[in-house]
């Protein structure tokens, strides 16, 4: 049987460092009134010149360093996205010409903070159909080009930033165990940017009604996402023939601390198991499992032989969950 193993993990996140007193104009005392509703201390912003492109190219560098891989190796760049370059033509096919990987095919995938684990879902089944050996996958978003700034619901929780994996066909049994994803499409309004498709094309007006932004029905949201989170950690733990309790680590999507807290207290998992980063970096959509997943890899935190189980959910509506034996 084929299994597809973590071979190289990679980051980047751009230089601008934006503090929570940068929302003063929005509300008073910004940085303790976000950082008690959601764990977030700052996050970063690309410059105006700097694209979702250019942050998944540099990602995807950082791991074919980490691995020493050479680019022409790959066979696959799946970009992971919401906030793509433009609508066409992929932005994968830009990071793949970026990074040199001339023999590999290119895509996007897009299901909103979800697009990591289903562009992994992707990878791994492409894996194990034993037609290709080594596929480069990299959440990316750039969400401060979205965002309306005037909106205090929204703009102080997101972040720029991009994680990028590499997986190879592996015979030993390690690596993705067991994978989940899911969607429910009636949720489909509550989050979303209502002009910016052939829906409802940008023009003047939905400029002026700022609806080319970034919307989402935050309280709907959140009781999703602590309905779906343990969910997903039953299903996935259940089908692997595990337990929660023996998990090492879960890396969440980095939305919100006090989903976390909820989660914890009616699964019973210890607060400690989840690896968070959100207080650097606020949620970076796509970007935001990827990002901990190398961080977590670099300082030392997530070890050979642990058994961590990584979660996305999102727009669409949309969510999943991947277990790796590392």
């Amino acid at each position: 049987m084929i299994y597809s193993r973590v071979l190289a993990t990679g980051g980047n996140v751009p230089d601008r460092v934006v503090p929570n007193d940068f929302f003063n104009y929005l509300v008073e005392d910004a940085d303790n009134w976000i950082f008690s509703r959601t764990g977030i201390r700052e996050r970063r912003f690309t410059a105006q010149h700097e694209s979702t492109a250019d942050l998944a190219t540099a990602a995807a560098l950082a791991a074919l360093e980490q691995g020493n891989i050479d680019p022409l190796e790959l066979d696959c760049v799946i970009v992971a996205t919401s906030t793509p370059d433009m609508i066409l033509p992929a932005t994968a096919c830009m990071v793949q010409h970026n990074i040199g990987a001339k023999n590999a095919f290119a895509f996007d995938m897009n299901a909103v903070c979800s697009s990591f684990v289903f562009g992994l879902e992707t990878a791994d089944n492409f894996l194990k159909a034993g037609k290709y050996r080594k596929i480069l996958v990299v959440g990316a978003d750039t969400y401060s080009k979205i965002l309306d700034f005037h909106d205090q619901t929204t703009a102080p929780l997101f972040g720029d930033g991009a994680g990028a994996v590499v997986l190879g066909a592996t015979e030993e049994r390690k690596g993705i165990l067991q994978t989940l994803i899911r969607c429910d499409g009636s949720g489909w309004e509550l989050i979303q940017v209502p002009s910016s498709g052939s829906r409802k094309p940008i023009t003047p007006e939905t400029i002026e009604a700022k609806e080319n932004t970034f919307k989402m029905t935050g309280k709907r949201v959140f009781t999703f996402a602590t309905e779906v989170i343990p969910q997903i950690i039953e299903e996935i733990t259940s089908k692997a023939g595990v337990t929660p309790a023996d998990l090492d680590w879960i890396i969440p999507h980095q939305a919100n601390v006090r989903i976390i807290d909820f989660i914890t207290k009616r699964t019973g998992v210890a607060k400690e198991k989840f690896l968070l980063n959100l207080h650097k970096y606020g949620n970076t959509a796509a970007a935001s499992v990827g990002l901990a997943l190398d961080e977590y890899r670099r300082n030392g935190t997530i070890k050979d032989g642990q058994l961590v189980l990584m979660m996305g959910f999102g727009g669409g509506l949309s969510w999943g969950g991947i277990l790796i034996q590392f």
